[in-house]
This record gives structure tokens, C-alpha cells and sequence, in this order.
């Protein structure tokens, strides 16, 4: 059966190579950094942390602002990489690369209204914090969004005063090197941004060494697990976003075209590889029969083809790997008592396509409904009312997003305080946004990106007390 990790776990430890996944052509293979280059790029990096801290806020947003120009200039070529590296549509690619360019212009325009000292009344004569960087921030990034990833952790982490590593995932290094080549024209110092080529094995090597200060992940529950056991054995900050089941709440009283229409748009999105978006639809048995009808007419007229061809909009999976582990869940449920309402296996053909899958009558014990769907396959729960659509909804070992739907805004309020995730969703597709956090809880990872929370997860909140104390200390002296 397929794992809940299979979508953002390592590949095996060969060299690396980035394959088209509509063709299966090999585009490039790579080599893993030796640790002569390892250990140049750990000090470049600490060289450039010296002095990137030390310019102004003003500075850092005039880079940010240029790389965004930059992401703006290159999103044709940039979208071509991405698409022919993991498969995702051009047409959502080029809105990957926007949606990075923006990003960079909202931490640039925010990100010292964000890290600005704070004052503080105590009892001396002045008392401020203040919000400074850490240093040099591995970054292990995903392959499902490739540019969005590395942006949403980078721009936040850099507007902050800290410089990157980033360890991208194995299948999509030209993005890398791509994203690499816009910052450098940008302008930004040496040392502030750089690529690690590098094994599973050297990159917890790297997190060991005193010169990381703080480590950022995107990935799977095993590969969280371990990067935090690490960070956590030398005393270093982590944040982990480890994807998730979102439950999809769809009540009886809710606009059913509205939500069918979000809820394909969003499951079959990046052919499902989506972390942030509805695994498990939980409807109301009154409108079940209604809503699966509409879902299965939807989710049937999809153009799923060429991800190149600008009239597609589903292209295939990441791997073959992850295809088939992906259809190891989706057998295994139709043996449990799963029926399928529409696909249900791989396309032939070249390609590591997956039909666009709907499932109904799934239960709790089923692999569908119990593990991380990472590809697109939509599970079908019933439920009796909105306290069992809670219920249901909760019974996940992940806490990433959730969506209601519903007319009763106050009944919605009311069940958005009960669901156990990071962020909820009404009348709408969960979805980033550099104006909110995100972030999950339970094994869907810990920490926030984006906003004003994201950008202080990387940073020092230091108290300054000037004395001499102006009233008498509070209770209990000076212990601590």
C-alpha cells in the first residue's frame, strides 16, 4: 500500500535526474555536491549572512522588489522548466511564477511594519523588542510547487535579514537552478541565496552543522519526523508543513453547483498533488446523491493531456512512482467496499497519467479516506448531520485545512472553531495567500508561513530593558 510519505519522500540516492513525466524523456541528470563544494557554500553563506543583517529594511525590499521583476520576465521559460519537469499545466505554472513574484512585493512592502521594534511598558525606563534574524535557513523544498514553495519560505526569510540554503527535491532541479539564475540577477550579494545538490545523507549531515541555524520543510510526516529530530538534538528552530486529508464539509443547505465547481477545480488541480486542498468530501446525505452526480459530470469534461498545450487542465503526475502508489490506495479501497463513480486506474499510454478518480460509499478504515491522497482521487463520505460531518472530519491523523459549506454563516463559524486544522475555509477553496498564515497542526506539521507570522518564524524576539526601573519590581524579586 502506498505510503502517505511517497509524495515528498527522497528518491532513491542515485544521482539525480529531472524526467518529463507527460514523455518519460530524461532531460538532465545531475551530481550531488562533494563536500569540497558543501563546505564552500556553508561559508559563502555565512559571509553573505554578515553582511545581508547588517543592510536596511529599505535595501532588502529594493532586492525583493527586483527579484519579483525578475520572476516577471522570465515566467514563460520559468513555466516551461516547471512544466516539463513535473507536469503541472503551463497555464497554472505561469500563475505559479506570479503568485511568487507577489509574494516578494508583500514582504517588501510589509516586512518592516512586521519586524519593527515593539515597544513594551514595564517598569524601566524603556523596554522594547525587537525582531532579528537567525542566519543561514536550510530549505528543503517539495516538487509539487516548485517556485511557490522556495518563495513562500524564501521571501519572508530573506525580507527578515537571513540567508537560504535551499535543497530542492531531486526530480526538479532545473527549477532550481532556474530560480538560482533569477536571484543572482537580481543583484542580491554572494551568499544570500544559493542551491545544495545534495543526498538525503549529506543534507542531514549539513542540518548538524553549528553554521544552520534553522530549517524549513515541506514534505511528508517520515521526512518531517526526521529532519525535526534533528533540529530538535541541536537545539535549532524548524518549521514543518507535511501536508494533509483536508476534509471537504458540504451541508445541506449549501449552493451545490458552487461547490461542486470548487471542489473539482480544487481536487484535480496539479493532477491532486496539492498538500492545501479537499481529499475528503463529507456530504449530507440529503444532497449526497445530488452533489456526487454533479461531481462525476464535472470532474468527466476535464482535458486531461499535454501539460504544454494551453487548452489542458490536468496534465499527469510527478513520477511513476507516485502514480502507482497512488493506485495501491485507490484498489485497496475498491476491495474494501469503495464503488467507483468515475476512473479509477492509470491511463495506458506514455505518461504517468492517472484518470481523474471519484470514489463514493468510503468509511474510515479505507485507505482513501485514512491516508494522504497525494494525486486526484476525490473520496465520497456520508454523513447523518453536521455533528457527524465533524466528526468524520476530525477522524484524521492530519490538520492542515478544512472547507464548509453552507448559507448558515453562524452555524459555519461555530463548526470552524470544532475543526482540528490550521485554516478553514467557507464557501471557498482552501488556498495560500501571502496576506494569511499557513500551517497545520497534528502530523500535518507545526510553525506558520507567510503574513506577519510566517516572517517572524526565522527570527530572534529579543527583549532590550533600559534601565534604571522607574516603580517598584513585581511580586517575587528577581526570579525568573
Amino acid at each position: 500500500m502506498a505510503t502517505p510519505q511517497a509524495h515528498h519522500g527522497e528518491i532513491a540516492a542515485a544521482p539525480p535526474r529531472s524526467v518529463n513525466p507527460a514523455t518519460e524523456e530524461v532531460l538532465k541528470t545531475f551530481e550531488f555536491h562533494t563536500a569540497v563544494h558543501v563546505e564552500a557554500i556553508l561559508n559563502r553563506a555565512v559571509s553573505g549572512f554578515r553582511h545581508w543583517r547588517g543592510i536596511s529594511f529599505d535595501e532588502r525590499a529594493g532586492y525583493l522588489l527586483k527579484i519579483a521583476a525578475q520572476l516577471r520576465k522570465h515566467k514563460a521559460s520559468l513555466a516551461h522548466t516547471v512544466t516539463t519537469e513535473m507536469g503541472k499545466p503551463i497555464v497554472d505554472a505561469e500563475a505559479e511564477v506570479e503568485k511568487c513574484a507577489w509574494v516578494c512585493d508583500y514582504n517588501a512592502e510589509n516586512g518592516e511594519r512586521f519586524l519593527d521594534d515593539q515597544r513594551a511598558q514595564t517598569n524601566a525606563t524603556e523596554t522594547y523588542l525587537s525582531f532579528l534574524p537567525l542566519g543561514v535557513i536550510a530549505a528543503i523544498m517539495p516538487w509539487n510547487f516548485p517556485v511557490w514553495q522556495v518563495f513562500r519560505a524564501g521571501a519572508p526569510a530573506l525580507m527578515a535579514g537571513n540567508v537560504m540554503l535551499l535543497k530542492h527535491a531531486p526530480n526538479v532541479l532545473e527549477t532550481a537552478f532556474a530560480i538560482e539564475k533569477i536571484i543572482q540577477e537580481a543583484g542580491l550579494p554572494e551568499g544570500v541565496f544559493q542551491n545544495l545538490v545534495v543526498s538525503p545523507q549529506q543534507i542531514d549531515n549539513i542540518l548538524e552543522d553549528r553554521r544552520i541555524a534553522a530549517v524549513t520543510l515541506t514534505g511528508s510526516p517520515g521526512a518531517g519526523s526526521t529532519v525535526a529530530s534533528i533540529a530538535g538534538k541541536n537545539i535549532k528552530k524548524s518549521v514543518l508543513e507535511l501536508g494533509g486529508s483536508d476534509p471537504f464539509i458540504v451541508l445541506a443547505d449549501a449552493d451545490l453547483d458552487a461547490a461542486v465547481a470548487a471542489g473539482v477545480r480544487a481536487r484535480f488541480a496539479n493532477a491532486g498533488q496539492v498538500c492545501l486542498a479537499p481529499k475528503r468530501f463529507i456530504l449530507i446525505e440529503q444532497i449526497a446523491d445530488e452533489f456526487e452526480s454533479k461531481m462525476a459530470t464535472v470532474a468527466a469534461g476535464l482535458r486531461v493531456g499535454d501539460p504544454l498545450d494551453h487548452n489542458s487542465q490536468m496534465g499527469p503526475m510527478a513520477r511513476a512512482d507516485l502514480r502507482d502508489g497512488l493506485d495501491r490506495q485507490v484498489q485497496s479501497s475498491i476491495q474494501a467496499g469503495a464503488r467507483v463513480v468515475l476512473g479509477g486506474k492509470p491511463r495506458g499510454g506514455r505518461g504517468y497519467f492517472y484518470e481523474p478518480t471519484i470514489l463514493a460509499d468510503v468509511k474510515p478504515e479505507m485507505s482513501v479516506f485514512r491516508e494522504e491522497t497525494f494525486g486526484p482521487v476525490a473520496a465520497l463520505i456520508r454523513a447523518s448531520d453536521h455533528e457527524h460531518a465533524l466528526e468524520l472530519a476530525n477522524d484524521s491523523e492530519y490538520g492542515l485545512s478544512g472547507n464548509i459549506w453552507t448559507r448558515n454563516l453562524d452555524l459555519a463559524r461555530q463548526m470552524a472553531r470544532r475543526i482540528e486544522a490550521g485554516g478553514v475555509f467557507v464557501n471557498g477553496a482552501a488556498a495560500s495567500d501571502p496576506r494569511v498564515p499557513i500551517g497545520g497542526i497534528k502530523r500535518s506539521g507545526y510553525g506558520r508561513e507567510l503574513a506577519s507570522f510566517g516572517i517572524r518564524e526565522f527570527v530572534n524576539v529579543q527583549t532590550v530593558w533600559i534601565g534604571p526601573a522607574v516603580a517598584a519590581a513585581p511580586p517575587g524579586g528577581k526570579a525568573e
